[in-house]
């Protein structure tokens, strides 16, 4: 059957009947046992980033994709992300290894082609160099589908922007106009087929062995520049396509983003009924499938119109219906795990999850009946903040530390559910050694950036500090070292000026002392003086920029007496430089320079959507001055 390509907001009372009709197919194959049942598959699928040179993010999705025929590469939402999906393999044997050979494959073959524009892949939950700038709508890939999700959400959310608010060692608190911030994470997604019978069983397993699974690979601690939760993109993700409306606070209103409420009592339409129910169709499509006509011509149905929103309700472990080689199946879609810290450490996270899942659906016959559901949700949202350092409420009803319930329980069991699963012997022990090594020496994706970020902590500019740990994280993958053989960063890792000062963003001081235009002068005059500050702006309640008082401001007003005749009346605005000279966070550092030179002025306002973001002075080309001659002499 034939689809139309448009896709639609505010779906129709047909495709609401389209996808009604698509679940009761479904509950038809689930009941006349239609659906495989008798083979385990396994998948992936893996988002990566692009950067270039100077290991910021790269704009060339689009131009790297037309380069390949191989339809296992897609786009994603950000034009710095892409996407590969590997061929499934049957859980038996070397599928691992053959997993691992594959994704390298694939990532060598997109570096080559990436290489020829300057760019390269890069495996990582969420990359240190990101800026806000990057999230700019104007990013986002050109394709009809994310401009329509966009414009959904805008509208559940009733044309509001999203509030970002995420507490960790720092806070960081955004508004953004877009699901844009959504491409600032990446992730490996597996997948893991199982039997329609016992779905219920091997997907509260998921749920349960979530918290430890993340725990032990957690790889997202920093968001521009702010230390945050172990695994920052679980917060990032949910909140970025978050549609909560101002006003209704008072009620229940679950995220589409979700871990979920409750255990699955007997069928995967549980979820699917509940996913319909709970949450609004934002996109459609036109389907002309009748599904029980194509079942009893004995062939596969697509539901498409159950597929399509399936597809915009983002649970952590995802219900999946899919078809292969003429069959259909279900799978369980695990979310949880980001992209990296190497290909080698995201299988052994893949057969981690794999042997584990495999270990206790065999070993727990109702997981519902001996654990509390509110345990687990809490289990996962300890592992997300705080990875190995997490304490769990497991199924003894006793307190453990992440880890050493990882390295005395969950990896005995999960050599066990790999073993059983006829898994080769050599991959049980490379792939889970691997996370007894990592646990072991408490050195995740994550705890690797953060020791390395506080050992650069007084060593040049932030920018250099996240550029020489993105540096390095692509040196150790094009080597795929497991992450517990990591050294720590260095600060020679970021290459140069080039990655460090070529734009004004890269370097502008962003925490800055601001004051109104009714002021007193001699409240901006010991501000200057506590703060060692010899530019201070002025602003007003929008944050735009009023004006800019300096130094040499300060010293003629008080040379030339004025602050005797009222200090304690006299305001700030009939001393401020009015409507000042300024440059954009894109600004090049050469032109800023030139700029500065030419109107013979100290320090240049940087501003975004015509709000005060940043600024930039004399004393920071001083500073750049003496690292790129520090540099020099210490490479004679």
């Amino acid at each position: 059957m034939k689809k139309s390509n448009s896709t639609k907001v505010n779906p129709s009372h047909s495709y609401t009947k389209q996808l009604l009709t698509d679940l009761r197919a479904l509950e038809f194959m689930l009941n006349d046992e239609i659906i495989e049942s008798e083979i385990r598959r396994i998948g992936a699928e893996q988002e990566v980033f692009l950067v270039d040179n100077n290991w910021s993010p790269a704009m060339l999705g689009d131009t790297i994709l037309r380069k390949t025929k191989n339809p296992q590469y897609t786009s994603e939402l950000g034009k710095f992300n892409l996407e590969m999906n590997l061929e499934p393999y049957i859980f038996e044997h070397d599928c691992l290894s053959r997993m691992e050979e594959q994704l390298n494959r694939l990532i060598k073959e997109l570096n080559q082609i990436a290489g020829k524009h300057g760019a390269k892949v890069l495996l990582t939950g969420v990359l240190p160099t990101l800026r806000k700038s990057h999230i700019d709508v104007t990013n986002m890939t050109p394709n009809p589908r994310y401009a329509e999700l966009d414009q959904a959400m805008n509208q559940l959310r009733g044309g509001k922007p999203i509030n970002f608010r995420i507490h960790g060692l720092e806070e960081l608190h955004i508004q953004h106009e877009s699901i844009m911030v959504e491409a600032s994470n990446t992730s490996f997604q597996i997948h893991f087929q199982v039997s329609p019978n016992n779905f219920a069983h091997w997907y509260n397993i998921a749920q349960m062995v979530a918290a430890p699974i993340l725990a032990a690979a957690v790889n997202s601690p920093l968001l521009f520049g702010k230390t945050l939760w172990n695994e920052t993109r679980i917060a990032l993700f949910q909140q970025a396509v978050g549609t909560h409306v101002p006003g209704v606070h008072h009620r229940h209103i679950p995220s589409r983003v979700r871990f979920g409420d409750k255990w699955i009592e007997k069928s995967v339409t549980e979820i699917f009924q509940e996913d319909v129910v709970r949450y609004p169709m934002i996109l459609e499509q036109d389907f002309d499938e009748d599904p029980f006509e194509i079942i009893n011509n004995n062939q596969a149905p697509k539901l498409q119109a159950l597929q399509l929103h399936n597809g915009t309700v983002y649970r952590w472990n995802r219900a999946c219906y899919g078809i292969f080689n003429g069959r259909p199946h279900l799978r369980i879609e695990n979310r949880v795990l980001p992209s990296g810290p190497s290909v080698v450490d995201e299988i052994a996270n893949a057969a981690f999850w794999f042997g584990l899942m495999k270990g206790m659906a065999e070993k727990y016959s109702d997981i519902s009946k001996i654990m509390d559901f509110d345990d687990v949700r809490s289990n996962f949202n300890s592992a997300t903040r705080l990875g190995l350092n997490a304490q769990f409420l497991w199924i003894d009803k006793k307190i453990h530390p992440a880890d050493k319930l990882i390295l005395n329980h969950l990896l005995p069991l999960a050599n066990q559910g790999l073993y059983d699963a006829g898994i080769d012997s050599n991959d049980i022990d490379k792939y889970l050694g691997i996370i007894e090594n990592r646990v072991g020496n408490r050195q995740t994706g994550a705890q690797w950036i953060l020791n390395s970020y506080s050992k650069l902590k007084n060593k040049g500019t932030q920018t250099e500090q996240l550029t020489a740990i993105t540096a390095a994280i692509y040196k150790n993958q094009q080597k795929n070292k497991p992450i517990h053989r990591w050294k720590l960063a260095s600060i020679r890792d970021s290459g140069g000026w080039q990655g460090s000062f070529e734009r004004v963003e890269q370097y502008m001081e962003t925490d800055l002392y601001t004051v109104k235009e009714d002021d007193l002068i001699e409240l901006v005059a010991n501000l200057m003086v506590w703060r060692h500050a010899r530019h201070i702006m002025v602003e007003d309640n929008e944050h735009r920029l009023a004006g800019v008082v300096t130094n040499r401001t300060m010293l003629k007003y008080i040379a030339k007496g004025d602050s005797r005749e009222d200090p304690h009346k006299s305001i700030i605005k009939e001393i401020m430089y009015p409507n000042p000279i300024t440059v954009s966070p894109e600004t090049a550092t050469l032109d800023a320079i030139s700029i500065m030179r030419k109107n013979k002025i100290s320090c240049l306002p940087v501003l975004k959507n015509d709000r005060l973001v940043g600024l930039i002075s004399e004393n920071h080309f001083m500073d750049i001055t003496r690292q790129l001659m520090e540099e020099h002499l210490s490479d004679s």
